[in-house]
């Protein structure tokens, strides 16, 4: 039947289930989003125990918040760059800058929300590595690749069919941006622009923010040029 993809919103950000023979999800959202999670997995008449892998996309609070209670459901395990880690299995709690004038402003605003917030702790069971991950074993038709910017922990997925999960490393909504690019907030905007020609390179087709609709990778290679 091919790659079936189905949102999973979560607070204020989109995780998502990708079907094939098996089943995996990226991020798991905001805090105490069980609710919502149960809702988007029986619109999708996924059965959450057959979910394989939970990938985080990096581990800012609004990817990973609901994790630990997402894997604790499905018995799945999460798999996670080594470089944030510590985010998940110690509450880490770090935000990235901002990187355009109103990214600045946000990111003051997001620094008093959030100067409270515990994120639930959990083990990370996969820990990648720079060279990123295969998800052959897990059923699906792709593989977890490396692409630091965002956070230096980010990784993104990217399937065969050229369907990439990018996390944050774009942005697609309001009042993040008023239309598709690049992230307003990053560790290191260099770094985002060549993620970004890395996945292009690669295939990417369709991208799949986590603050936003899906948009034509082409608006990206745009933006980099």
């Amino acid at each position: 039947m091919g790659v079936r993809i189905y949102p999973v919103p979560l607070g204020m950000s989109c995780a998502y289930l990708i079907q094939d023979e098996g089943i995996v999800m990226v991020d798991g959202g905001t805090p105490n989003q069980i609710s919502g999670f149960f809702k988007a997995v029986e619109k999708a008449s996924v059965e959450p125990r057959k979910i394989r892998l939970l990938v985080m996309t990096h581990g800012h609070w609004d990817h990973i918040g609901s994790a630990k209670a997402i894997k604790e459901i499905t018995g799945a395990p999460i798999a996670m760059h080594r470089q944030d880690r510590d985010a998940l299995e110690k509450s880490s709690m770090r935000l990235p800058l901002g990187v355009t004038p109103w990214g600045r402003v946000l990111i003051r605003v997001m620094a008093l929300f959030t100067a409270s917030l515990h994120i639930p702790t959990t083990n990370v069971d996969v820990i990648l590595e720079d060279e990123g991950l295969s998800l052959a074993d897990y059923g699906v038709p792709g593989r977890v690749i490396y692409t630091p910017g965002h956070s230096m922990g980010s990784v993104s997925v990217l399937l065969e069919t050229g369907d990439a999960f990018v996390g944050d490393l774009a942005m697609n909504m309001f009042p993040l941006r008023l239309g598709p690019g690049l992230p307003i907030f990053a560790e290191d905007l260099q770094k985002v622009k060549e993620s970004w020609q890395l996945l292009l390179d690669g295939g990417a087709k369709t991208v799949y923010p986590a603050h936003g609709r899906p948009f034509p990778a082409e608006v990206m290679r745009r933006a980099l040029s």
